[in-house]
């Protein structure tokens, strides 16, 4: 049973940046696939980014393409969502989630079985 904690949200200017956060516990980030989605007020739940062991790159929603990066540190078992440029357009809760089988896209929430319990991302104009 994989155990994800997200943190590093938080309050910024529109233009700022914020790093995400999400520890797992119980399964090993280097062979998983880690993703990251959103919800922003009052809307459906959204992919960002995702990660796999397969490819040393990201693959990004538009709106997250050229702003966002997806790394990983396997040492300390941790994902991160480096966000850049941001706009109020990019409040929302931001969850981690993990999946352990690629599906070959990884964008869609049934691909991954486990999810952290989300971070509150608040970019103000």
């Amino acid at each position: 049973q994989v155990q994800l904690v997200e943190s590093g949200g938080g309050l910024v200017q529109a233009g700022g940046s914020l790093r995400l956060s999400c520890l797992a516990s119980g399964g090993n980030v280097s062979r998983l696939v880690m993703g990251w989605f959103r919800q922003p007020p009052g809307k459906a739940r959204e992919f960002v980014a995702y990660r796999t062991w397969i490819y040393e790159f990201g693959v990004y929603a538009d709106s997250a393409k050229g702003r966002f990066t997806a790394s990983r540190d396997d040492a300390k078992n941790t994902v991160y969502l480096q966000m850049n440029e941001l706009t109020p357009d990019d409040t929302a809760v931001y969850y981690c989630a993990a999946g352990e089988v690629w599906t070959g896209t990884s964008i869609r929430e049934d691909d991954y079985e486990y999810w952290g319990q989300g971070t509150q991302v608040t970019v103000s104009s």
